[in-house]
């Protein structure tokens, strides 16, 4: 056995004489302990933050999203249709018409995006296990499935015959307008469907047949403002955009779930690494004590660390026994503070222990990486703590 590390295992499993070191010895055992179960849950918390926080997103975005790079319409090919239906990549797609447009519904107004789709949306998108209240589209109606905080803005219901909802689309051209006619393709439209996913989708989205939404915007068949794609889980990313830009060109735009909630993804990216940083200081403070500690043994031991030296052992090897000593005790404070964090998150998902509200408990998600994580970051800062006391024991000191 190296002879550092046995002599280091001693000093760390046996009690010092003086209390004064036992006592800061288990104050550093006790800041490792509680830093890394700290560490560990929070890390924790936010993967399930982050979870929950893209469930609403992933409820509406596509896998995939082919947009114009110039102008607001694609115009697709036969061509390019026989292309999409024939890759193996795609488990499913939907034509999409979406244009920003105003609604009144007992003089009531709002101003939402109109979104046309095709009878495969519902394959491409989960959106119609959200709704509310209601049913999905019919095909070939100009039924309509709104937002609720569109739906509690206008005071608008389900299946209003006699005072339906009305969409203003307004009309390219040029000239004086005298009448909201000439301004305005005007059309009645029957709500079937009330979704609710969060608040800012909610308020944004009208969906209504792709037909219907091409008539009213007075584009044609083959026009479309975006193609949503749903593939394969198989699929690979980048053979996957190289298959699409050999079909449709440089005339598209191809985003995945990341690109279409860049900013969502940057602020849940700043603020887990904003709280990893906090944490890791108070790691940082907590092992503090473990360099006093480690410091104070040096001292009470300098009798028998100079019969080390007189005996032939070198300064560096009289170092490597505290160095070792350090990490041992970092080690084992890691595993019991890893162990209780994680025993922690599963109570919480288990048993919901905390609550955001009555019927929401604070997400939480058991992910390898954040052990990996947490891991690495309280060995690192071990070592470096144990380094730095370490260093203390010079040949001065002992003679």
């Amino acid at each position: 056995m190296n002879f550092p590390f046995y002599i280091a295992k001693r000093y760390a499993i046996s009690f010092s004489k003086n209390s004064a070191i036992n006592i800061i010895t288990f104050i550093a055992s006790f800041g490792i302990i509680a830093g890394t179960m700290a560490l560990f849950v929070v890390l924790s918390v936010f993967s399930g933050l982050r979870d929950f926080s893209l469930s609403f997103t992933n409820a509406t975005d596509p896998d995939y999203k082919l947009e114009p790079t110039k102008g607001k319409l694609i115009t697709l090919s036969e061509d390019q249709l026989q292309k999409i239906n024939s890759n193996s990549s795609i488990a499913s797609y939907s034509k999409i018409v979406e244009e920003r447009v105003m609604f009144s519904f007992n003089d009531k107004e709002q101003v939402a995006y109109l979104k046309g789709v095709d009878e495969n949306f519902i394959n491409v998108s989960n959106l119609n296990e959200h709704l509310y209240v209601g049913n999905w589209l019919t095909p070939k109606s100009s039924d309509v499935v709104v937002g609720a905080e569109i739906s509690r803005k206008l005071g608008l219901g389900l299946f209003s015959y006699t005072s339906p909802l009305k969409v203003y689309a307004p009309k390219a051209g040029k000239g004086l307008i005298e009448d909201e006619n000439d301004a305005f393709l005007i059309a009645n439209l029957n709500t079937v469907g009330i979704y609710n996913i969060n608040e800012d989708v909610d308020n944004k989205y009208v969906y209504c047949e792709l037909a219907l939404a091409q008539q009213l915007l007075q584009l044609k068949k083959n026009q479309v403002s975006s193609i949503e794609l749903k593939t394969k889980p198989e699929t690979e990313e980048n053979t996957f955009r190289s298959e699409l830009q050999s079909i449709f060109g440089n005339n598209i735009l191809i985003k995945n779930k990341i690109q279409l909630n860049d900013a969502l993804y940057k602020m849940l990216n700043t603020e887990n690494i904003a709280t990893y940083l906090i944490f890791t200081l108070v790691l940082i403070i907590a092992l503090f004590n473990l360099i006093g500690a480690l410091i104070m043994m040096i001292i009470e031991k300098k009798t028998n660390l100079k019969t080390l030296l007189n005996l032939g052992t070198s300064i560096s090897n009289i170092r490597k026994i505290f160095l070792f000593q350090g990490l041992l005790l970092t080690f084992i404070g890691g595993i019991i503070g890893i162990a209780l964090g994680a025993l922690l998150v599963f109570l919480q998902q288990k048993f919901e222990l905390l609550m955001i509200t009555s019927t929401l408990a604070y997400p939480t998600k058991f992910e390898f990486e954040n052990l990996l994580i947490v891991a690495v970051t309280i060995l690192l800062l071990g070592y470096l703590a144990s380094f730095l006391a370490s260093r203390s024991v010079t040949k001065k000191l002992l003679e």
